[in-house]
């Protein structure tokens, strides 16, 4: 039986907002089971080879080869992510109809899109098994700077290089559309546009109305918050 997600205290959202999405995340994964060990390590080379799937992923000494994880974390992974996903890739709607099922509170149709586009990288309208691992690699066992840009790519909707008001309003909307009922205090439609120029006035240095990867990276650095809730991912799995 699922379990719902704990109340979120979005009070100071725009400090912590870089770290609002992967730790979500994470937790969906942890419901999903994909973190729980699992035996048969032997046989984990045949998943991959004989599985009648869509997509077969590369192989695993490639992917250990390309990833930070090793054949066993590669191998749990596999596991959850060919349970949810048997055809061996997940399209943007079955993504969001997973998403939804651990918050049914609220609508986490925006927050899935943002977050599946994050992953498919190749902009094939798809996640395969090597692309979520590529991006989980990255938020797990990334440098503060790995992540940090991989954080700031999220934010950056149209990919030119900088995050508007409108693109991180967009997203602090989506956490807030996502968690519904379970948010504290209870949202206001005037919130998120609060939490978006508190956070602009931490990042947008300059003050010049848009925020870059040098500024994003800089302010989180010198934010203790931030850079002390970077370690909860260290060990996740």
């Amino acid at each position: 039986m699922q379990r719902p997600p704990r109340m979120l205290s979005l009070d100071g959202l725009e400090v912590i907002a870089v770290l609002v999405v992967m730790c979500l995340f994470i937790k969906v994964l942890e419901q999903f089971g994909m973190f729980e060990p699992v035996g048969g390590e032997d046989s984990v080379e045949d998943d991959f080879e004989l599985s009648t799937v869509c997509h077969r992923p590369e192989s695993m000494d490639k992917l250990e080869e390309q990833t930070k994880f090793t054949k066993k974390e590669l191998q749990v992974l596999y596991r959850g992510f060919k349970n949810e996903c048997p055809c061996g890739v997940v399209n943007e709607e079955n993504f969001k109809t997973i998403y939804s099922q651990f918050f049914p509170q609220g609508d986490s149709s925006m927050y899935a899109h943002f977050l599946f586009e994050a992953f498919d990288t190749n902009k094939n309208g798809s996640v395969s098994f090597e692309d979520f691992v590529f991006g989980l690699s990255i938020i797990l066992r990334g440098t503060i700077n790995d992540r940090l840009n991989w954080a700031f790519n999220l934010y950056d909707l149209n990919k030119d290089g900088c995050i508007t008001k409108e693109e991180m309003f967009d997203i602090m909307k989506s956490i807030y559309d996502m968690m519904g009922k379970y948010t504290y205090p209870t949202m206001e439609d005037d919130i998120p546009r609060e939490h978006v120029e508190s956070f602009f006035q931490k990042m947008d240095r300059n003050k010049d109305g848009v925020v870059t990867i040098e500024e994003f990276i800089e302010s989180c650095k010198k934010d203790e918050n931030i850079m002390q809730s970077m370690q909860l991912f260290d060990n996740v799995i």
